[in-house]
C-alpha cells in the first residue's frame, strides 16, 4: 500500500488515501490476535469433544482470510453500493432465518443454524448489519420526503426481525437488535411520546421475555441471587482472569480452557486473561474503542443523513456486542451466548462482522463534496467519479 503515489487515480489509490486507515488497521490488529487466541484455546476443547486438536484452527484460518477479503471488498463500496448490497443480504437473511424454522439443527435449545456445504451457517448474524442499513434507509427517505413511509417500514421491518429471533429462540440477539433500531430511530428525530412509548414497549417485552422463555428466567434469577452462586463456566472464568494476573502465564500455559466448554467462543477473553493477562484484556478494549469512538468522531461530521444513521446502527451493534460477551465473561450481566468480535472461533459471526465492519469503512471514507483536511494535506483530489 506505500507504493500508492497521492497522485495516483487507480481505484485502489483513492480507496487507500479516503479510508480510515487506523481503523482499518485496528480491526486487522484485533483479527491478529483473535487467531492467536483461536489457536491457543480451540484445540483442548477439540480434543475434549472427540474432534481432531486443529479442527477449529483450520475452519478458523478458512473463515478468517474470507472475512477480510470480504470487508476489503465492502469498503471499496459506494453509499448506494452499499444500500444495494444491504438490502440482498437483509432480502436473503430473512428467507433463510424463515428456513431456519423448519429445516435447522437444534443447538444447546436454540434452532439458529443450517448446513451449507459442510459448513453451518447462523443467518440471523448477516440479518444485524443489513437490517442496520436498511433501516437507516427507511429513516432517511421519510427525512427527505414525508410522503414515503419509512418510519412504518422501518417499524414493520423491526417487528418482523425481532419475532423471528424470539421464535428461534435468541433473546441476546433480540436486545442488540433492538437497541440498534432505537439508536437509529432516536438519531432521525424520534418524537419525545414515542420515545416513551417505546421505552414502555421495551420493558414490558423484556418482562414478557422472562416469564415466557425459562432459560432466560433462570439466567437472570441465577445472576440476581447472591446466595446462588454464579454458573460453572462464569466461575471458571472469573479463576481464569485471576491466575492470569496482570502479565498472565504465559502461551499455552492456560488451563481454563481445558475445562470450559465454550472456551474458544464465547468466553475466549478468559483464555486470554490467563494466559497473557490483565495487558492483553486492556489492549483489546482499547482497539474496541478505538474503533468506535473514531467511527462515530467521523460520521457526526458528516452531512448525509443516512450516513450518519447507518453507521451509527453498524458501530452501536458492533460495540454491544464487545459489551455483552466482556459483561458476561467478568459476570457483569447474566451470561448471553455472545461472541467477541474478530477474537472469537465462528465463521457467521466473523463473516458477518466484516461485513458490517466493511460497511462502516464504506461510508466513512472521504467522498465528494466533504472537506477533509488528512486528504488536502495528502493531495487527493476528489472528483464526482471518486469511490
Amino acid at each position: 500500500m506505500s507504493t500508492f503515489t497521492r497522485t495516483d487515480t487507480s481505484i485502489i489509490s483513492r480507496w487507500w488515501w479516503t479510508i480510515d486507515r487506523v481503523t482499518l488497521v485496528s480491526v486487522i490488529i484485533i483479527a491478529a490476535l483473535g487467531a492467536i487466541l483461536v489457536l491457543a484455546a480451540s484445540p483442548a476443547v477439540a480434543e475434549r469433544i472427540g474432534l481432531d486438536n486443529f479442527y477449529f484452527v483450520r475452519r478458523h484460518f478458512v473463515f478468517l482470510p474470507m472475512a477480510l477479503a470480504v470487508m476489503v471488498a465492502t469498503s471499496l463500496l459506494t453509499p448506494q453500493g452499499v444500500r444495494r448490497l444491504a438490502l440482498l443480504v437483509f432480502a436473503g437473511g430473512l428467507l433463510a432465518m424463515i428456513a431456519v424454522l423448519f429445516i435447522g439443527f437444534e443447538t444447546k435449545g436454540a434452532t439458529r443454524w443450517v448446513y451449507i456445504a459442510g459448513f453451518s451457517l447462523q443467518p440471523s448474524e448477516f440479518i444485524k448489519p443489513s437490517f442496520a442499513i436498511v433501516s437507516a434507509w427507511m429513516f432517511s427517505a421519510q427525512k427527505l420526503d414525508d410522503d414515503v413511509p419509512g418510519y412504518a417500514i422501518a417499524f414493520f421491518l423491526f417487528v418482523f426481525v425481532v419475532g423471528l429471533l424470539l421464535l428461534q429462540p435468541d433473546f441476546g440477539m433480540s436486545i442488540v437488535v433492538s437497541c440498534v433500531w432505537a439508536v437509529q430511530f432516536f438519531i432521525a428525530g424520534l418524537p419525545l411520546v414515542l420515545v416513551g412509548a417505546l421505552a414502555l414497549l421495551f420493558i414490558l417485552g423484556g418482562f414478557g421475555v422472562y416469564l415466557g422463555f425459562e432459560h432466560v428466567r433462570v439466567r437472570i434469577d441465577r445472576f440476581l441471587d447472591p446466595a446462588g452462586g454464579v454458573g460453572y463456566q462464569v466461575e471458571k472464568s472469573l479463576d481464569a482472569f485471576q491466575n492470569g494476573g496482570l502479565f498472565g502465564r504465559g502461551p499455552g500455559e492456560g488451563r481454563v480452557k481445558e475445562v470450559l466448554p465454550d472456551a474458544h467462543t464465547d468466553f475466549i477473553l478468559a483464555v486470554a486473561g490467563e494466559e497473557f493477562g490483565l495487558v492483553l484484556c486492556l489492549l483489546i478494549v482499547v482497539l474496541f474503542s478505538i474503533i468506535v469512538l473514531r467511527g462515530f468522531a467521523r460520521v457526526f461530521k458528516d452531512s448525509d443523513f443516512f450516513v450518519m444513521v447507518a453507521v451509527a446502527g453498524l458501530l452501536t451493534q458492533f460495540a454491544l456486542q464487545a459489551i455483552v460477551n466482556i459483561a458476561s465473561t467478568t459476570n457483569l450481566i447474566p451470561p448471553k451466548g455472545m461472541t467477541l468480535p474478530f477474537i472469537s472461533y465462528g465463521g457467521s459471526s466473523t463473516l458477518a462482522l466484516a461485513l458490517g465492519m466493511g460497511m462502516v469503512l464504506a461510508l466513512t471514507r472521504v467522498r465528494p463534496g466533504q472537506t477533509n483536511t488528512r486528504a488536502r494535506l495528502h493531495g487527493v483530489k476528489l472528483g464526482r467519479g471518486s469511490l
